[in-house]
Formats: C-alpha cells, structure tokens, sequence
C-alpha cells in the first residue's frame, strides 16, 4: 500500500531483523548483521556477544595502554579530531598532570589530562571502539553545545566510562532517520571523509509531483550558496493524494543539502528522514529512539574496511570473568 501523508516511508528493501521491543523496555532487541554488501540487515544468525540493549551495557573495563601520542589519544577518545587537538595542544588550552603540553608529546595510563582546565577520560588505542545505530526521532538536535538547550541526541547514548561519543555527521533538528555514533575520532572521521564517497539515502515527502525537467536538474546539478550539489539516484517512492515521497541520495553530507537543494528549484519538503549511511541501512524495526549496538565482530570488519588496524591484535586473550 501506498504511504499516506501520516504514515513513514517506505522501509528498505533489504531483509531486516526485527527489535523485539523498545531498548527502554530491558528487551534485547535483534542482531544487526551485515550481508555480504555489507549492509547491516540480512539473513544470518547473529554471532554471540553481538549487539546489546543500551540499558543493559552500561560501562566497560578499560584496559591500561600504552604511551600514545597526546592528539591522537584525545581524538581516538573522541574529543576532537587530530588536527583540531594538535591546534588545542599548539595553543597552551591542553595539560598533563599540571603542567601545558606540547605538541607531539605522549601520555600514559594515569595521566590526568585536561582540556580547557576540565579533566577527559583518555581511551587507549588497544581497546576495540564502539559503534552505535540511533534511530533519531525529529526534535533532536546533533550537538552538545545548543544556545536554546533543546533535547539533544547525546543524552540517548549508553554510558561509557572513558572518551565520549562522536556522531558521524549530523541530522537537522527537524529531520529524522539513521545517525551513526562511535567511541572513535579517526573512525568518525574516515566514514565522514569525502574521499570514500559513502552514499546518503534520504526518504523525501513533498507536496505535489515533481516534472521531468526538475528530476533531471536536481541530478545534473544545481548552484548552491556554497557550491555546485547534484544527487547521485532520484526515485519515486510512491504517496497519495498530495503527498509524494521519494528516494534520493548522495555522496557528502553539507548543511541541510538535501532540502536546500529542493528549496532551490521551488519545492518545500515537509518530512525528511535518512534511512542509509553507507554500509549501513536504517533497520525497520529500530524505533524512534532506540539504539542498536554493533558486535565486535561487525566492529572488527568494518575498520578492516576502512584500513584501520584491529587495536585488539596481538593482545593477549581476556581472562574469563569468575563466576
């Protein structure tokens, strides 16, 4: 049946498990696998230790490191990215035990290091980051530091007992869909980066069909104020009545594109929802403000996807925990 103005978008194609409940309700939902495309979603058993409800995963034991350099250390701990730490770090606004440090200097387990005179926890490079998929609802916002202290996605997290969550890009405060947060700077910052030219897939609803001459311009390209923007794939999605939606996506994440984009031809998107990025498609049945935590296997394979190292090789194996 076709998606009325009060009903979502159509849901992706691909098979998907089901969340049995809301992760509110102490339910674990279902495994999010990724198939051989590399989608999360898909036939497969779930391997154990895979993804857990957020009210039940809580805090991890961080494992003593060993000495890493200070920029690095506070990126993968997600305060920043490298270039921005080394600037921090490069202007005075960064201490160890007390004292300002400089750049290129390294920090061990048991330093107390501070940014802005506030004390951070710092995560070794040995412990294996983790992934989050957020079903974000509208009315959030993707951002820590808000003037109007509206709700923000943050507060939604599990809790982590080292580093900070960073999010992969972000949504607007009206718009809803998939947003990928991770314990890991340089992991944020490889799915963000426009050199892997990751695809974003929006469900559009608009008011009224869309002629011809507007697809094919939207998909020549179009000047924005702060450049050229052209989408990659333009679909129908179906709708009734006056409301049409549709598919469309594209390989860089600016300010409100998508909707400036249809702004710039004449057209006012009334809801706009992401519903994949990159590898990963927004899971059907992971409501509105649920989270679903990727296993450390699916972890492992998506940094050998993006040529990062496995920071668990070579350790020794984890002792059981007693019983």
């Amino acid at each position: 049946m076709m998606p009325t103005s009060n009903r979502r978008p159509p849901a992706d194609p691909s098979p998907q498990p089901r969340p049995a409940r809301s992760a509110a309700a102490g339910r674990r939902p279902s495994a999010a696998v990724p198939d051989s495309s590399g989608t999360v979603g898909g036939p497969g058993k779930p391997a154990r230790g895979g993804q857990r409800d957020s009210s039940r995963r809580t805090r991890h034991q961080e494992v003593a490191g060993k000495p890493e350099r200070l920029h690095k250390l506070l990126a993968q701990s997600g305060i920043g990215s490298r270039r921005e730490m080394e600037e921090l770090i490069a202007a005075g606004r960064i201490s160890i035990n007390g004292e300002t440090a400089s750049v290129g200097q390294t920090a061990s387990a048991g330093d107390r290091v501070k940014v802005n005179g506030k004390l951070v926890q710092l995560r070794f490079s040995d412990r294996l980051p983790r992934v989050i998929l957020y079903h974000k609802p509208e009315g959030e916002i993707v951002s820590r530091n808000d003037p109007e202290h509206r709700p923000n996605v943050f507060t939604s997290m599990p809790r982590i007992s080292a580093g900070r969550w960073v999010a992969v890009g972000r949504l607007d405060f009206n718009t809803s869909g998939l947003l990928l947060l991770t314990t890991s700077g340089d992991l944020a910052n490889r799915l963000m980066h426009p050199r892997y030219q990751l695809v974003r897939e929006y469900a559009v609803r608009i008011l009224g069909e869309l002629t011809e001459e507007v697809r094919r311009q939207l998909l020549d390209g179009i000047d924005l104020d702060d450049g050229p923007a052209q989408f990659a794939s333009f679909q129908e999605a179906g709708g009734e009545g006056a409301n049409r939606w549709y598919r469309v996506s594209l390989h860089e994440g600016r300010n409100r594109e998508v909707r400036r984009m249809f702004e710039a031809v004449g057209v006012v998107v009334s809801r706009l929802m992401r519903v994949r990025y990159g590898p990963f498609a927004l899971p059907p049945g992971l409501k509105r403000g649920q989270v679903l935590e990727l296993s450390e296997a699916d972890v492992k394979k998506l940094l050998a996807d993006f040529g990062m190292a496995n920071p668990e090789a070579g350790r020794a194996p984890r002792r059981p925990r007693e019983r």
